[in-house]
């Protein structure tokens, strides 16, 4: 079998340890997530298992033959030939196997028959098994089929590489990663450039994926369904988590809930320290007591808490008044006319979107979300049709073209001081973290800044206005799974309407309360969450309800036994939320419960071990019995909180 092991690998730059002792095994079947805080060294860790970077120490051992596949976070460019050239580069190891098979082909062509011609004759078979293995005699089919499921259209085929933007070509380097068929794929950050189709197209692909793999991602349902182990590497140690995400996190937080606690006491401890040594470290009789708090503060080894899991909360300025009509657009058109060709990006759209709605805009790229969401914010006005916003609405807009509006010698700090109500002055630290600007990085001037930190500052910019209707266009970009939760929960608790586009399957389905379809020249409105559009989008396409009329941009049909179908549907929906929010309930209780627990059980198994209990039979007697029932406890509870998170798994 496949595999590629690494132990007690370290690395370090300057005088930060990347990586101290790290072992990690990958091997055909392996289905894993890296995770960790920006900045933890998850990228280098990716490198160091590609081999793109030499360790400082550390062994490495593999099955001969493995091949390992790498998909960095971006920086790839294709130049000088047509997409269907640059993919069939991705089989580059079957070309170099033919050529093999064509040498040794050659070689048998002597009459004479000899050992090494049947060491040739067997390693021609090896070659051919292989190829069939990786479906050599299929390539071009095989390398159609990923292409069109990662967004590509036939007529791209033949299209030049360089004519494609950099997310495109960044989903062309995870083409070819694909078709290489490697034993082991290291995927960094696959789903940056992805929209909800070729994610939900690549999540299958990875399910079936006969070999092994290692990826990072900030998209949580993403990471659910693909994966069924956690490395969270965190200080530059690296920590095995069975099972998914999602049940990493579960566990991770009852872990902290320990770790806060001692990390509150020794900070505690710490501003003892420090405040003795700064009052008494000048003064003659007390200069050898603060010189020995000093030692034991260099000694003391700090408690950490990961970034990634701290918890960090905001609420938006209060949302200004509004009447119960936010925006009404009647028969909207929006045409692009190039040379030769007229696109009907929008047609005959009527919508009415009402105070509090969560609209999420779906469909395929270039279906026209973005250019919607540009005209009812008022960034657009190349349209024909009406649009009206209702008394009192004041809109907050962002793009991804926000960040670059974003110029001048002012810090990140300075800016948003300067732009935030006073109210909120005292938090921007906290929502700085929130949005991954940490520590002194609150300093950087805006003109050094990455496109991805401006794009977060630009949305968090917008945030900040006191505002009622909230447009935003993939707002979660560049943003980490902890950021996202904050923003998510943000918007939940926002006052006002909230009309956005985003590829985060999971964001999607926790914010949205309706949903609008666009396509190409028509648009249906689904009167329910994300899953709810699903299932009907399921039952359209088999046929068992009909299909909804353009004009009216609804789920409501013609005939009134459909109708109550529909409607029922809806009930349907109601009941299953309100039950996955008492389980959701009944999850956290059983949390509570377990960590409270598993504390007694520690601070009891903590006494067992002084000489004053185990040296009483009695008192140790006792304290082993009430031991003995907390983990009797504590069964019972983990194997009901096993079976509310499988509950919770179908939901």
């Amino acid at each position: 079998m496949s595999f590629v092991q690494f132990s007690k690998v370290s690395l370090a730059f300057g005088d930060r340890d990347i990586l101290k002792d790290v072992s990690i095994n990958l091997s055909a079947g392996t289905k894993s997530a890296l995770t960790g805080a920006n900045g933890s060294g998850k990228s280098t860790l990716m490198k160091v298992l590609s081999g793109l970077v030499t360790a400082d120490s550390g062994d490495r051992a593999f099955e001969k033959g493995t091949r390992i596949g790498y998909l960095p976070q971006s920086g790839i460019v294709h130049t000088g030939c047509t997409l269907k050239e640059e993919a069939d580069k991705g089989f580059q190891f079957g070309y170099d196997l033919v050529a093999e098979m064509e040498q040794i082909a050659e070689q048998l062509t002597s009459p004479q028959k000899t050992s090494a011609q049947d060491k040739l004759l067997e390693r021609h078979h090896e070659i051919q098994e292989k190829l069939e293995k990786i479906d050599w005699y299929r390539k071009d089919v095989i390398a159609q089929q990923i292409l069109i499921g990662l967004g590509f259209e036939l007529s791209d085929l033949e299209r030049r590489v360089e004519e494609f933007s950099g997310g495109w070509q960044m989903r062309i380097a995870l083409a070819k990663a694909l078709l290489a068929k490697p034993d082991i794929l290291l995927l960094d950050e696959p789903t940056n450039y992805l929209d909800i189709e070729a994610r939900s197209w690549l999540e299958q692909f990875l399910k079936d994926f006969k070999g092994g793999f290692l990826l990072v991602s900030h998209d949580r349902y993403f990471l659910d369904v693909t994966i069924n182990e956690v490395y969270e590497l965190f200080n530059g140690n690296l920590n095995r988590y069975p099972g998914n995400y999602s049940h990493y996190e579960k566990v991770r937080e009852v872990e902290l809930e320990s770790l806060i606690a001692r990390y509150e006491i020794q900070q505690e401890e710490i501003r003892k320290l420090e405040d003795f040594i700064r009052r008494f470290g000048y003064k003659a009789t007390k200069a050898a007591q603060a010189q020995e708090r000093q030692k034991m503060l260099d000694k003391m080894e700090r408690i950490e808490i990961p970034e990634t899991l701290k918890k960090i909360h905001f609420t938006f300025p209060p949302a200004p008044h509004s009447g119960r009509l936010v925006v009404t657009l009647e028969n909207l058109n929006k045409t692009w006319i190039s040379e030769n060709y007229e696109n009907h990006v929008i047609k005959d759209l009527d919508l009415v979107i009402e105070n509090g709605d969560r609209l999420v805009v779906a469909g395929r790229n270039g279906a026209g979300k973005s250019t919607l969401l540009r005209i009812i914010s008022g960034n657009d006005a190349d349209f024909s049709g009406t649009v009206k916003l209702g008394s009192g609405v004041s809109i907050g807009y962002f793009s991804q073209d926000n960040a670059e509006t974003l110029k001048g010698s002012m810090s990140i700090l300075e800016f948003l001081e300067a732009e935030a109500p006073l109210e909120l002055i005292p938090k921007l630290r906290d929502m700085l973290g929130a949005f991954l600007f940490r520590g002194d990085d609150v300093f950087k001037s805006i003109d050094v800044l990455s496109g991805g930190e401006k794009s977060r500052l630009a949305l968090l910019r917008i945030l900040l206005k006191p505002v009622n209707l909230l447009i935003l266009d993939e707002p979660t970009n560049h943003l980490d799974l902890h950021s996202k939760d904050v923003l998510l929960k943000a918007l939940k608790d926002f006052g006002g309407t909230v009309i956005f586009v985003s590829h985060d399957r999971g964001f999607i389905e926790s914010l949205a309360n309706r949903v609008l379809e666009l396509k190409p020249g028509e648009a249906k409105v689904f009167p329910g969450d994300y899953k709810y559009y699903l299932e009907q989008i399921g039952k359209l396409e088999q046929g068992e309800v009909s299909q909804p009329t353009n004009k009216s941009n609804s789920l409501v049909q013609n005939d009134e036994p459909k109708k109550t179908a529909s409607q029922l549907s809806r009930e349907e929906t109601k009941r299953l939320q309100a039950e996955k929010r008492r389980l959701e309930k009944e999850e956290e209780r059983l949390m509570t419960e377990i960590s409270e627990l598993e504390e007694q059980k520690a601070t009891l198994e903590e006494k067992l071990s002084t000489p004053e209990v185990y040296s009483d039979g009695v008192l140790c007697k006792e304290i082993t019995e009430q031991v003995s029932q907390i983990e009797e406890k504590l069964t019972q509870l983990n194997s009901r909180w096993e079976e509310v998170s499988e509950k919770l798994a179908e939901y």
